[in-house]
């Protein structure tokens, strides 16, 4: 037999107050004179044997009583076969999803509120000496110390929703981390979760030293359907005209979607309406369009229509809108009159025409577009400068000149991938098609043409492949491009294998040669992603700013105010966000009180999807000593007693005490030993 507080065997030491009594008289006797003592010596004697019967049974039925009673606050047990670390102190980890789909509900409320009132349930099962460990999926630095069952219990209490999800294998490695550290105590971890899908492993976590009790709390089968991304047909936007706005439906149901209704906001105010129905476990995109933006950053949400399941019902995004466009032009000995008659058709453009001796390498960064032309040799200097401009999110277009040094451009255009050119092939030639799917073409034409009139060539440069891929953009019939575009780093790069110059082709005069500088320059025209996530791991790349005592960076919406770190880069900054965003929602970019951009977050479109694993799958999972079973049916009951303890005795020890203290009191009352053995002689007749 053990004992599972021990220390209360001290107090057996008050079995020696009940002896010490019935050993000591403290009882004063009177004397009594008689004449005749003869009877009364009979009396005294035949009565002495009843006393110290019932003063011995006494006795012993008090030192019973005070010994269970002793006993059950030490709380013996036998201990089973399978329990080998009975009585010792234990160390419990348990994880609390708290994701966005742990606000759905089913008959009992949200699945959230039942993870919470489990974890108080499974906790008070255990011993006041055991400590508890409590997590969620923000694995926040307070969670990695353990806890009295009066502290977790408070620690639910504070238990919110959060963006951020953990698959199994992170929640276990997580657990271990901490438990690992308690050497020679006995380990257990409990998981709280609906278990989604998304918290799938591609590897099966080990679970050495450590049992693990997956508890799934069963959610309710709602059919949910979300936004999964927003983007814009056109990189820029100007003041008062329309918008077209793609979005991405994607419904996680098994049955279709019939006309959820959907909204668009623009700064509060709303732009556009519609209703739209999406087949099961698929996804469509539908265009929004909308018009009269003023001038200056734009807050937009979209919102469906999509009861029970209104976590994932909201999507935010942020754009400017901005008065001109600024386009760096730089030439060679004479600046290139076609592109400048481009850029004087529109007020929206803002061009800046320098040599390319005068180029101002710290200003290239605010310039969404740089168009080389007519330079016969590139320098190195500025060579290195337009990589880094490229890499950066810049865009590049080379025009190259009519008697270009062929080293020097592949000097610049070799590097990033794109095709260079080599040696002039004097062969008239047409072009024979133009590529449609290309952005600079896609929403040119109302449809696609039949026989255009396409540009020609008298003579132009080899253009030798580079690294990347690059796509045409128009395409000779000797099968060369005439102009193709590449991608490097974040930008990109359109070269041209004809100069600017009518004895070269027809292209600066062509019907075709304005929307595609136009276009070109439109696409590069862009703010940076509409939205990001919250859980946001990557920099965020921004204006310039500047943070000092003076002039904090802040981010806010309103409610609560982010301070992150600002780093400067090439051409701008970047933000890193310190731990985590509390919720989905647009924040305003604040240096020194006034505005430097808008920032939209959204929570991870996984959370959407409610489909779950399956008690197969969950055993795939992990392996090593790991139990699954539904929250609902855990014996909580059991959880601490005899399946992990063996058969506890502390009850029958209390049963024990109780009889043993009504022996004492029957024998107290009814044992009596005053009843005299002879009449009174005055009554004997």
């Amino acid at each position: 037999m053990h004992f599972l507080y021990p220390t209360f065997l001290w107090s057996l030491s008050a079995l020696a107050i009940p002896v010490i009594i019935h050993l000591f008289s403290f009882r004063r006797y009177k004397k009594v004179y008689f004449t005749n003592v003869q009877f009364l010596q009979e009396v005294e004697l035949q009565q002495s044997g009843r006393r110290n019967l019932r003063e011995r049974l006494i006795l012993i039925s008090r030192l019973l009583m005070i010994c269970f009673l002793v006993l059950a606050f030490a709380q013996p047990y036998i201990p089973g076969k399978d329990a080998p670390t009975a009585g010792k102190q234990q160390v419990i980890s348990i994880f609390v999803d708290n994701s966005y789909s742990m606000q759905t509900i089913n008959k009992e409320g949200t699945l959230l509120g039942q993870a919470k009132e489990r974890a108080r349930q499974i906790a008070g099962a255990y011993g006041i000496n055991d400590r508890f460990q409590l997590l969620t999926n923000d694995f926040e630095g307070r969670h990695q110390r353990l806890l009295s069952l009066s502290e977790f219990n408070d620690a639910v209490d504070t238990i919110k929703a959060s963006p951020h999800h953990r698959n199994i294998s992170e929640i276990v490695n997580r657990q271990q981390q901490l438990l690992n550290m308690q050497a020679g105590i006995s380990a257990q971890s409990y998981i709280l979760s609906d278990f989604q899908q998304n918290m799938a492993t591609a590897k099966p976590v080990q679970t050495a030293h450590m049992r693990v009790n997956l508890a799934r709390i069963t959610p309710g089968l709602f059919p949910n359907m979300a936004v999964d991304s927003v983007w814009f047909l056109s990189a820029t936007h100007r003041p008062g005209e329309t918008e077209r706005l793609v979005v991405r439906l994607h419904n996680y149901a098994d049955k279709p979607a019939v006309k959820v209704p959907l909204s668009l906001s623009i700064n509060g105010k709303q732009k556009a309406v519609g209703s739209f129905s999406v087949k099961e476990r698929s996804v469509q995109n539908d265009t929004l369009t909308f018009s009269g933006l003023n001038v200056g950053w734009q807050s937009g949400v979209i919102e469906l229509q999509d009861n029970p399941v209104v976590f994932d019902n909201h999507f935010y995004f942020a754009f400017n809108v901005t008065n001109q466009l600024p386009v760096l032009l730089v030439h060679g000995d004479t600046t290139n009159k076609y592109l400048n008659a481009v850029f004087g058709t529109d007020g929206f453009f803002k061009p800046r025409t320098v040599a390319y001796g005068n180029v101002d390498y710290t200003s290239l960064n605010s310039y969404p577009l740089v168009i080389l032309s007519d330079v016969k040799t590139i320098s190195t200097g500025l060579a290195q400068q337009l990589r880094t401009y490229v890499q950066n999110g810049g865009n590049l277009t080379v025009f190259p000149s009519t008697v270009a040094d062929a080293g020097s451009y592949k000097a610049l255009l070799q590097p990033m991938g794109a095709a260079y050119p080599s040696k002039l092939i004097s062969d008239k030639t047409k072009a024979s098609a133009i590529n449609l799917q290309n952005p600079v073409f896609s929403n040119m034409f109302e449809a696609a043409p039949q026989n255009p009139d396409l540009p020609f060539a008298n003579k132009y440069y080899n253009m030798i492949p580079g690294s990347n891929r690059s796509e045409y953009l128009i395409r000779l019939q000797s099968g060369k491009d005439l102009l193709q575009v590449t991608a490097f780093g974040r930008g990109k790069v359109y070269t041209s294998a004809v100069p600017l110059s009518e004895e070269f082709s027809n292209l600066p005069v062509h019907g075709l040669f304005v929307p595609i500088i136009l276009r070109i320059a439109l696409l590069s025209g862009h703010d940076g992603p509409l939205f990001y996530s919250t859980e946001q791991n990557k920099a965020i790349e921004t204006v310039t700013l500047r943070s000092s005592e003076k002039s904090i960076v802040k981010l806010t919406d309103g409610k609560e105010t982010i301070i992150p770190e600002v780093r400067q880069q090439d051409g701008g900054s970047a933000l890193y966000l310190p731990g985590q965003l509390l919720h989905a929602g647009t924040y305003r970019l604040m240096q020194h009180d006034s505005l430097a951009g808008i920032l939209a977050f959204n929570n991870n479109s996984s959370e959407s999807d409610l489909r779950y694993l399956d008690n197969a799958a969950l055993a795939r999972e992990a392996t090593g000593s790991v139990t699954i079973a539904d929250a609902d049916k855990l014996n909580i009951n059991r959880i601490n007693s005899i399946a992990n303890w063996g058969l506890q005795l502390w009850k029958l020890c209390i049963i024990l005490a109780l009889i043993f203290m009504a022996t004492e009191i029957l024998l107290v009352r009814y044992f009596k030993v005053n009843k005299p053995l002879f009449p009174d002689p005055d009554h004997i007749s």
